[in-house]
């Protein structure tokens, strides 16, 4: 009976904490967002925010239809039925991808809030609202709300006992895992200074973290059974869909919660232009990476054999992804070659 009566007690809060979401989402919404639009503060708003409002806020709004209108229903009708918690999540694992559009946006969002914390109009909005904390902290909600989700699923998995729901549940946790590793991805992205481009141009960040690496070129004289002699470079590595990122991470700012790394961008690698060696001798901690035919060779040292072997996964992936993709173009092109050359062919011989 405790364990049951514990287990229904977390199932309350799930959905307690859920209803308290769906209205922070909407003063925001209708707070911040839509005031941007009220001519009564027209003067107060920022110039550079004016064609900018996805861009500070995201999906923001995709997200709040996603928990008003299907999420937190689901979850209402499990008060009646708890075990089906787990199910809820399951079958809402696709609708759950507005996230990852939401955490790719971050960084564009961030660099707006840096230009315009200070603005008189985000002060009179968070007046209004009577909010005790600036935007910038309800901008961060719904990757909290990841971050409450898989605590409370732990809980409820723990306190589930032996019953049917337990699969369920432990399916339902390693989705929103997954979800996170994919959010803390993405927060640390947002700390990339000196990069061009679009970084979302860059695909979904699949892995990122340190490493040693050593770099030789193939116009240079190092061989790289002599790199090791040569100091080797601290390096912070993104793995994209489409591309490898090189940065250097700088000193940490701040003070206590707010002190956050950044990394300064040192060179991109295609991963259209990318090869692999995955045993290098000597060390079960290195891997090659080779790029344009081996013009460079990086020599990269992982912090351990598992962490290692999670990168070469999903650099195979992606390899083998872009075969397929080749392949398959191909395939099609050779195709409608030979059925030209076919409709060809009986013409001239009608």
């Amino acid at each position: 009976n405790k364990l049951i009566n514990t287990f229904r007690h977390l199932n309350y809060e799930l959905i307690d904490t859920e209803r308290i979401y769906v209205e922070e989402l909407l003063s925001v919404l209708l707070g911040y967002r839509a005031e941007m639009d009220n001519p009564a503060l027209s003067g107060l708003l920022p110039d550079v925010l004016r064609s900018k409002k996805d861009d500070l806020f995201g999906n923001m709004a995709e997200i709040y239809g996603f928990h008003s209108r299907i999420f937190l229903q689901d979850l209402e009708s499990c008060l009646e039925t708890p075990n089906r918690v787990g199910a809820c999540f399951l079958e809402r694992k696709e609708s759950f991808k507005v996230y990852e559009c939401y955490c790719q946006n971050k960084p564009r969002s961030e660099a707006l809030w840096r230009q315009c914390s200070d603005s008189p109009f985000f002060q009179e909005c968070q007046k209004k609202l009577e909010h005790k904390l600036g935007l910038d902290s309800y901008l961060l909600k719904p990757v909290q709300r990841l971050t409450k989700y898989q605590l409370l699923l732990k809980e409820l998995l723990k306190h589930s006992g032996d019953s049917d729901c337990t699969s369920e549940l432990q399916g339902a946790l390693n989705a929103m895992l997954d979800l996170l590793k994919f959010v803390n991805d993405s927060m640390h992205q947002i700390a990339i200074t000196g990069y061009e481009g679009e970084l979302s141009d860059l695909g979904r960040v699949l892995m990122q973290g340190s490493f040693n690496v050593w770099i030789s070129h193939k116009k240079g004289a190092t061989r790289m059974k002599d790199l090791a002699r040569f100091k080797p470079m601290q390096r912070h590595l993104f793995l994209h869909e489409r591309a490898l990122l090189f940065c250097k991470k700088r000193e940490e700012n701040g003070e206590g919660h707010d002190r956050t790394a950044s990394y300064s961008f040192k060179h991109c690698l295609r991963m259209s232009a990318v090869g692999i060696t995955e045993n290098v001798k000597a060390d079960v901690k290195k891997f090659e990476i080779w790029y344009s035919g081996r013009e460079e060779v990086y020599l990269i040292q992982a912090p351990s054999v598992e962490v290692k072997m999670a990168w070469l996964t999903e650099i195979r992936k992606i390899l083998t992804n872009q075969q397929r993709v080749v392949q398959g173009s191909y395939l099609e092109s050779h195709c409608l070659s030979s059925f030209i050359l076919g409709v060809f062919s009986v013409v001239c011989s009608a």
